[in-house]
C-alpha cells in the first residue's frame, strides 16, 4: 500500500454495515468492511465520491457493475485473478476451479481462493460471487453472512437462481 500521507479514505453506510472507502489520487484502492483507522483523518476526493455514489446504487439495486478507476495492490497472480473475478457478472456464480481453469492454471484453485480472499476492493471486484465447486459458500472476507446477503441482493436484481 502506498504512503498514507498519499491517500484519501471515505466511511460510507450500507445495508452491509459500515464501509471505509480508499483512494489515491486517482484510483480506488480498498474497500474495508467496518471503519478502519484510516478514517480518522477523513479526506475525501472525487474518486471517493464517485465509488460511495456507485455503492449507493448498487445497494439500492439500480447498479450492476462499476465504472471506476481501480488500483489493488498485489501481486501479479493475484492481479490475474482480480480481473477475472470482474468477468463474472451481476447475478452470476462461478467456482474456484472455474476462475482458475480461465486464467489457464487449473491445478492452482487453492491459490485461486487465497487471491480471492485478498481481494483488497470487495464488492466492486466481486469476490462475493466465486463460490466451492460444490456450490457451497465459502470464506469471505466480510463474513458469510455478507456474503450471502449480496448474493441475495443480486438474485433481486433478477438474473437467475443465486441461492
Amino acid at each position: 500500500m502506498q504512503d498514507s500521507n498519499n491517500l484519501f479514505s471515505l466511511v460510507m453506510s450500507s445495508p452491509i454495515g459500515e464501509l471505509t472507502l480508499v483512494a489515491d489520487q486517482d484510483c480506488l484502492c480498498e474497500i474495508r468492511f467496518g471503519r478502519d483507522d484510516c478514517a480518522t483523518i477523513p479526506r475525501s476526493n472525487s474518486v471517493l465520491e464517485t465509488a460511495q455514489q456507485q455503492l449507493q446504487e448498487y445497494f439500492a439495486g439500480s447498479r450492476q457493475s462499476f465504472d471506476l478507476p481501480l488500483r489493488p495492490h498485489g501481486t501479479s497472480f493475484q492481479q490475474q485473478v482480480w480481473r477475472e473475478l470482474m468477468t463474472v457478472d451481476y447475478g452470476e456464480l462461478a467456482s474456484y476451479q472455474d476462475i482458475a481453469v480461465s486464467i489457464g492454471n487449473p491445478k492452482a484453485v487453492r491459490a485461486v481462493g487465497a487471491a480471492n480472499g485478498r481481494n483488497p476492493i470487495p464488492v466492486v471486484i466481486p469476490c462475493h460471487r466465486i463460490i466451492g465447486s460444490n456450490g457451497k459458500l465459502t470464506g469471505y472476507a466480510g463474513g458469510l453472512n455478507i456474503k450471502e446477503q449480496l448474493l441475495r441482493l443480486e438474485n433481486a436484481g433478477g438474473k437467475g437462481s443465486l441461492l
